[in-house]
This record gives structure tokens, sequence and C-alpha cells, in this order.
């Protein structure tokens, strides 16, 4: 097609070779840097951050692919006469890790095809590319401004006819897409970009036109909002359970401060407990922390971990927490109450596996009597030092059917200061059981001059506050109140 002349400014100079030769350089080094991020997110998963990923990739191929193309037509010019490439999927353009910049020569990705209409000859001028993009034979000639929408879309029909209107009339340039059904049954998308030609009298005498085939570029911005949709759905779903977790959680344990039996009175408990996120996790855990005033005056006092996060995790803590309590309130002694709590996750339909330590204070003898599932003893604490005491056997909750936990039984005094805790708070990455529990032992002096249990809790999450935590934790302070001391040598070694 001949160039088109403009009365009302001096046609464009071409672009010099060495500048275009480097703008292809460029694109081709994008263009291997690109194909190797594809590879790695080839490997990504399957979930929506990974299809959003690969979309974004492609995307990106597609729109560096036409990019090459056209630098390459600015460097040579239009190449005609090249064949039409089977009928098969659309698309094409090079793959990962081959050495081209753009799509294979004559594909439908890389179609650029150019009209004029002459509106005092009624003559048509079409390149051959723009034949084979709408799938017409060039013997049949080129489509006509009226004959045109024929092949359009219905719903694309009147803005196409609006922007040719508004070329034509008003000289405004056109720059819209509208989607063609070509004879094969195959539906495009073109981007059409054009003006009015000029006369010497600066009336319009002919419109000129480039179409490009943006079909693939368009199905590949398609892929990436769906996937973008697809994984704002998944994290506003994750934001919602980790709220419902959080209420959940913070409905069960809502207490703070002190639980006094009696208040003031030998043997009066000082309690205090704080809930330590994970580090690692947005997810809520299966952790708590309890205490209950029985009926006669006995403190139940208990902390668990249960496997998984979110809103089953929680839910299936604050059913188990329930039994506890109601189980406690009944009478069953802590050895009793961890084989219920057994075999009560071994009837529940969710597999859900658990660590507990649970305790029965009696004010009367001064004594705890406590049992365990596979969980960090209490740590006690009296005169300045501190030790674990030794844990009775027991089994992980819901392991083991009709396991059987042991009793232990240890007489406390005035002064002392028992620390409940899950083993997310002394576990760490790099950091074993006993390492971190040797940290809460060496708190001992600071703790002994702290005033009351909420200064303790408060010692323990400013030292393990800040650790790199991969699950939740808990811990319970639990100090004996009284004016009565322990017998001279009764340590924590000794109790």
């Amino acid at each position: 097609m001949p160039p088109h002349l403009s009365a009302d400014r001096p046609a464009p100079q071409p672009p010099e070779r060495g500048t275009v030769e480097g703008l292809i350089s460029q694109t081709r080094r994008l263009r291997g840097d690109l194909d190797a991020v594809r590879r790695d997110a080839a490997e990504a998963g399957d979930d929506p951050r990974g299809r959003w990923q690969r979309a974004l990739c492609e995307l990106a191929a597609h729109q560096l692919d036409q990019l090459g193309t056209q630098f390459g037509q600015l460097k040579d010019g239009p190449e005609d006469g090249r064949a039409e490439p089977a009928d098969g999927p659309a698309g094409g353009g090079t793959g990962p890790g081959e050495s081209g910049v753009g799509p294979a020569p004559g594909s439908l990705l890389s179609r650029v095809g150019s009209a004029e209409w002459n509106l005092l000859t009624d003559e048509t001028s079409w390149s051959d590319e723009l034949f084979r993009i709408f799938g017409r034979a060039p013997e049949d000639g080129p489509m006509s401004l009226d004959e045109l929408p024929s092949v359009v879309f219905a719903e694309d029909q009147a803005p196409l006819t609006a922007m040719v209107t508004e070329c034509l009339i008003d000289g405004k340039p056109i720059d819209g897409e509208f989607r063609l059904v070509r004879p094969d049954g195959r539906v495009r998308t073109l981007h059409m970009m054009g003006e009015p030609v000029l006369d010497a009298d600066g009336g319009t005498a002919s419109m000129w036109a480039v179409l490009r085939d943006v079909s693939e570029l368009r199905r590949s911005e398609r892929a990436v909002r769906e996937s973008r949709e697809s994984l704002r759905r998944r994290q506003q779903r994750e934001q919602a359970e980790h709220r419902a977790a959080v209420e959940l959680q913070e409905a069960v344990l809502p207490w703070r401060g002190s639980l006094g039996a009696p208040r003031g009175g030998p043997g009066a408990l000082d309690l205090a407990g704080h809930f330590l996120p994970s580090g690692s996790s947005a997810l809520v855990g299966g952790d708590w922390y309890d205490a209950l005033r029985l009926p006669g005056g006995d403190t139940l006092l208990s902390v668990g971990d249960l496997t998984g996060h979110g809103v089953p995790a929680t839910s299936a803590m604050a059913t188990l927490l329930g039994a506890v309590r109601g189980m406690a309130v009944a009478g069953a002694a802590p050895g009793a109450l961890m084989g219920h709590l057994n075999q009560l996750l071994e009837a529940s339909d969710q597999p859900v596996l658990g660590s507990a330590v649970c305790c029965r204070y009696s004010p009367a003898g001064a004594t705890l009597s406590w049992a365990q599932a596979e969980h960090p003893a209490p740590l006690l604490f009296r005169g300045g030092a501190g030790r674990a005491l030794t844990r009775p056997d027991g089994v992980l909750l819901g392991a083991t059917p009709g396991a059987v936990y042991e009793q232990a039984e240890v007489r406390l005094f005035p002064g002392d200061l028992l620390l409940l805790h899950t083993d997310g708070l002394t576990r760490g990455p790099d950091t074993r059981d006993t390492a971190g529990r040797n940290r809460l032992l060496a708190l001992a002096p600071r703790l002994a001059r702290a005033r009351d249990a909420r200064e303790c809790v408060r010692l323990v999450a400013a030292e393990f506050g800040a650790s790199a935590r991969e699950n939740d934790a808990c811990v319970l302070a639990v100090r004996i109140g009284g004016t009565d001391r322990p017998p001279a040598g009764s340590g924590p070694g000794r109790p």
C-alpha cells in the first residue's frame, strides 16, 4: 500500500537502522531473562499465587514477542507473500530457551496489517497480512468500510461505526478494538489505529489504519485478571478464617488477672496468663491456658496444644477445653481426666492430636495433683531457684487407644511459683526444648523479685516474645499466696 500523504504535517522520518538494532538487542536480552523467570514460575505450585505468576509471565512474553516483531518490521520493512500457517492453536511464539525475539513469522500473534480507504475514488487497499488476519482470500478483494461491520461482533459494530464516523467527519484519530469472526469460525480481537488523510484543501481524502491481532495478548491479560482475582479471593478467605479463629480464641481465653482460692488467705492463688503468636504463621493454632475455680475450693489449671491451625484447630480446642472444665467440675482427677480426653480425640471426626497438662490444686492440703500427655512439665520456682517437675507417664492425646495416664502430686508453699507453658514457647527453628527450658529456669532470680503473677508473665514474654517461634505459645503463671514458708532445706530440688 503506498504511503499516505498528509497536507497538515510533514511525513515522519524512519528511525536510524542502528537505533532499531539496539532496541532489538535489548528486547532479546529481556526475552532471555524472562524465559528464566518463566521456568521458575513453571515449577511453582498449582495454587492461585502460582497460577497468577505463570499468567503474568505469559502476558509479558506475548508483549515482548509483539514488540520484537514490530522492531523487526521497522528494521527490514514489511514482508509480504508469507505463507498462511496451518490451522491449529492460535498464538505461537518462541518458547523458553529459544533464541528468537518474537513468534514465528506469519503466526497469528505477530500479525500487523494495514489498510487505506480512498473516499474520492472508492478504492480500498489492504496489505497481504491484513487478508490473512481476516482469513479472506485476496481474490475476494478488500472490504469497504460499509462491508466491514458484517464480520464484526454484533455488540462491537456500533463502537466501530462511531470510531470511523468521527474519523471521517470530525477528523479524530482512531484508537480502539473490535472482535472479528473469520470465515473459518475463529474469533480474533483486533486493535485498530488510524487517522484521516487530508487533501490540499483540508478535506478528508482517505482514511488509513493499522490493524494488529491482539487476541493472544488479550487472552493473557484475561488469564492474569482471573488468576489475580482467584488469589484475591483466597487471601480474603484466609483473612476471614484468621479473624474467625482469633475471635474464637479470644472468646475461649477471656480471663486475665488473678483468681483467689480463697482471696488473701492461706493457699490463695495469684494467676496470670499470656498468649504469644507465632512468628512464622498468620494462622492461629490450638494452644490454650485456663484456670477454673471448682466446687469445694479446688482450682483447675491446664495448658495444652492441638495440632493444626485456623478455625478447625481453635474450634477443636474450644471443644476440648469445655470437656476439661466439665469433667473437672464433675470431680475427675487429673489422670482420669486425661484418659477421657484421649477417648474424646479418638472418637473425633477430624484426626487431631494434642499435648496437655492438667493440674488440680487443693488449698486445704496445699497439694498439686497433675497429669500430662507428652507435654512440657510445669516449672517450680522456690527461693530464687527453679526446676522442672518430674513427669508422670502419659502419651500424646488421640494417639493411643485406651492409654492410661499416671498422676503425680507435689506439695506447694506460700511464695512458690509454677510456670505452665506450651512447647511453642521454648522450641524454635534452632532451639531445642531443653535449651528453652534452661532459659526459663535462668529467670528464677528475677521471678523471685516480681511483685505478682502478672509481672512474672511479663518477664517471660519479654524474654521469649521476640523469638522466631514456628508455632503459637501460651504461658500460665501461678503464685501461691499466704505467709507460711517452706521448711529449711526444701528448695525446688526437694519440694
